[in-house]
């Protein structure tokens, strides 16, 4: 089995700064993309920044500039460092991975982590 495991949100002034992190375990061969969504009371989920096994990165227009995304060096690991946050960020963060499991798997599954809340003050 894969898990997901969310750390670092919390309450922030805008303007301020936090760095979530996640942590991929378990059963894992191969890991490809890692990735950051959001989902805001009453809205639907949104992708936030996501990043290749190769190091490419993708931003939401919302967060470019803002907000940085990086693995670790295990590369089981993926942080989003946030910056100079605002109000309409405050979301739940999920963090996202395609994993295969073993050598023998059928391709890679996708995954999700419970969350984090972030929660930006104005």
């Amino acid at each position: 089995q894969v898990q997901l495991v969310e750390s670092g949100g919390g309450l922030v002034q805008a303007g301020g700064s936090l760095r979530l992190s996640c942590a991929a375990s378990g059963s894992i061969f191969s890991i490809n993309a890692m990735g950051w969504y959001r989902q805001a009371p009453g809205k639907q989920r949104e992708l936030v920044a996501t990043i290749t096994s190769g190091g490419s990165t993708n931003y939401a227009d919302s967060v470019k500039g803002r907000f940085t995304i990086s693995r670790g060096n295990a590369k089981n690991t993926v942080y989003l460092q946030m910056n100079s946050l605002k109000s309409e960020d405050t979301a739940v963060y999920f963090c996202n991975t395609k994993i295969m499991a073993t050598a023998y798997s059928i391709g890679y599954g996708n995954y999700w982590g419970k969350g984090t809340l972030v929660t930006v003050s104005s």
